[in-house]
């Protein structure tokens, strides 16, 4: 396939190709088709049309800011996703700019120490360097932490869990005060796409056990215990084939979106539409939201659109 007509395709009806037609995924969601609750309570902030710290500047001052999550002396875990030695133009690893700035901004709200990790796939040396991510947080004072030992995780109780009743998880994720899920919206073979809920297989141990064992039943049971204080969703530059790892620049679409939200059924819902998908085709979102982790409903939740 040429590049021009693969781009076309991917892009499909996320492109308002003229008057009268109706808008679907990433315009309703941008578009503000879909309706908001009346709310005071802002649900999930949407933002397009800028770089990824521009976004995330204006997005999180619209919850507050982020003093509103991370207080003074407190520590915290910035987990994006680094499974994949790949530079950051494949869109297989979280933006690094991005991963900057919230650190940059926990810092600015006093946190005390913020600590960045990933199960990785590749191997994580390479993986935390190639991605661009490990310059970045040394350059906001961050501290990059590995998880490639079974020593680092700690075994707990997944009591909601169906499938799930048990997981190893990462000893900074239950030793900190502040848990902030940052992944990059991607296509996955397994789970149709990767988004919050699951990222969170990068902060656990046995992870390949979920392969095969219904991963999306897992994905949801996990999601019931481990629920981040807030969820950053990169859609600047979104894999849309040969997910999760990619394979070349040509398998995204720049699409400059951000996604942010204490709900991770939410935002994986609305990042399903910018993905160009209905969020009831993710199996693990429907069955997140029967188990009553969060809402997958967009039209009744009080979605803030910014347009930068």
């Amino acid at each position: 396939m040429k590049r021009r007509d693969f781009f076309r395709k991917a892009i499909g009806t996320t492109i308002i190709a003229g008057a009268g037609l109706k808008m679907t995924g990433y315009n309703a969601l941008f578009a503000g088709e879909l309706p908001n609750n009346a709310s005071d309570t802002i649900d999930l902030v949407a933002v397009m049309g800028g770089e990824p710290d521009a976004m995330f500047d204006k997005g999180i001052a619209e919850l507050g800011g982020m003093q509103a999550f991370v207080k003074p002396g407190q520590t915290v875990v910035v987990k994006p996703n680094i499974g994949w030695d790949q530079p950051v133009e494949i869109g297989a690893n979280t933006n690094p700019a991005l991963v900057k700035r919230v650190i940059e901004h926990c810092f600015t709200a006093g946190a005390k120490e913020v600590f960045v990790f990933d199960n990785t796939c590749d191997k994580w040396t390479s993986c935390y360097k190639n991605s661009g991510i490990e310059d970045v947080v040394k350059e906001a004072g961050g501290k990059m932490v590995p998880a490639d030992s079974k020593t680092y995780y700690k075994e707990v109780d997944i009591p909601g869990g169906k499938n799930l009743k048990k997981a190893k998880v990462h000893e900074k994720i239950l030793n900190s005060d502040v848990f902030i899920n940052v992944p990059i919206l991607k296509d996955h073979k397994g789970g149709r796409i990767s988004v919050c809920m699951k990222n969170l297989m990068g902060i656990i141990e046995d992870r390949y056990w979920w392969h095969g064992n219904d991963l999306h039943q897992c994905i949801a049971d996990f999601a019931t215990y481990s629920k981040p204080t807030l969820n950053i969703v990169d859609a600047y530059r979104v894999m849309l084939q040969n997910g999760p790892r990619g394979i070349s620049a040509e398998d995204c679409v720049v699409k400059k979106s951000l996604l942010i939200s204490t709900d991770m059924v939410a935002a994986d819902a609305a990042a399903a539409k910018i993905y160009g998908i209905e969020p009831d085709e993710v199996e693990y979102i429907k069955i997140a939201h029967e188990m009553k982790v969060g809402n997958k409903n967009l039209d009744t939740l009080n979605i803030k659109r910014i347009r930068i």
